[in-house]
């Protein structure tokens, strides 16, 4: 992972992020004052950012909101202090409103973004500083430690392309913390295609099959939030297993980018996980992001140990074939 260290220092009241990268600085500047980069990697799993507004000059500013899996909106705005590109800038951030306005009850910091050439490529170093140690201790507690390191961890697929991230890679399943586990999967096909082959019954039912020898003998979809969608799964002739499926509804619909979704064990008392899936197309191929979050670390445990990311890679690669035909 890029990050190497967060430092909290209640002396200085400072918190220091130190990554590095495989790429030059001016690589990694450009990532940072791209809107349309910086926000693929910005907000943390879960949390993506979108930037309205991006001008990065003295005096001028940016402002974004993160949306929670739930479409809850987290407001900040950035005012830019100082510009010495590819190697500094410095920002005032601050917590906002819909409209853009800080927020009086929550701290503003300055925060000063570094980069610097190494013998492998460039290091990141993001310092920012608080007025006061009560400030630094609320922004702290609400896990600005583990979001920034989530968030920046995210870096290296948005410097290397998705091609060259995920080439060879396959499906990749990454534990995240107790309850978050992300995986990851570059398709060779457009996310218009994508989408629809996550939305469209006629075409989930030819992919999202897991392991040879099974059929998907249910498919009801409504991907409009609040809709209700039911899958089931039987044996072919001669696999063994009971028939079984999941239900669950739609609570956010970005198309063609995100869907949230819950998801329970049909005929269970098991508590449901919540599904995020991201898209993101570049050159023609579209990555694949599903954050799941689970009730708690056991269950967790208990799904991965059964073998899930051999089932969804054999999906995804039936999955590209069903591309191919459209």
């Amino acid at each position: 992972m890029p990050v190497t260290d967060v430092t909290t220092d209640p002396e200085a009241l400072t918190l220091t992020l130190t990554a590095d990268f495989a790429a030059p600085v001016e690589r990694l500047w450009e990532a940072f004052t791209d809107p349309r980069q910086l926000e693929r990697f910005w907000g943390p799993p879960g949390y993506p950012a979108t930037f309205t507004e991006f001008d990065l000059t003295a005096g001028g500013r940016a402002r974004y909101h993160m949306t929670s899996p739930k479409g809850e909106e987290f407001h900040g705005v950035w005012e830019f202090l100082e510009i010495d590109g590819p190697r500094t800038f410095t920002a005032l951030d601050s917590f906002a409103d819909a409209d853009g306005t800080p927020l009086a009850e929550m701290p503003t910091s300055r925060m000063v973004f570094a980069f610097d050439q190494t013998s492998t490529g460039s290091r990141l170093v993001n310092t920012t500083y608080f007025d006061s140690a009560e400030a630094l201790e609320k922004v702290v507690a609400m896990g600005a430690v583990e979001g920034a390191t989530m968030a920046i961890n995210q870096l290296d697929r948005v410097l290397d392309g998705l091609r060259a991230y995920a080439a060879g890679k396959g499906t990749q399943t990454e534990i995240l913390d107790d309850t978050h586990v992300r995986i990851t999967r570059l398709i060779e096909g457009p996310i218009d295609l994508v989408w629809r082959a996550h939305e469209e019954p006629e075409l989930v039912q030819q992919w999202l099959l897991g392991p040879d020898g099974w059929r998907m003998s249910v498919c009801e979809i409504d991907g409009s939030v609040g809709g209700k969608y039911r899958y089931q799964w039987e044996p072919l002739e001669g696999t063994e297993g009971e028939t079984f499926g999941f239900d669950g509804e739609t609570l956010l619909t970005e198309a063609p980018h995100r869907a949230v979704t819950t998801e329970h064990m049909t005929g269970t008392e098991f508590p449901s996980t919540l599904n995020d899936l991201n898209l993101y197309e570049e050159d023609g191929a579209t990555l694949i992001t599903l954050l799941i979050e689970y009730p708690d670390k056991e269950t967790r445990d208990i799904v991965l140990a059964t073998g899930m990311t051999d089932g969804m890679e054999a999906s995804y690669g039936r999955l590209e074939g069903v591309l191919a035909g459209v």
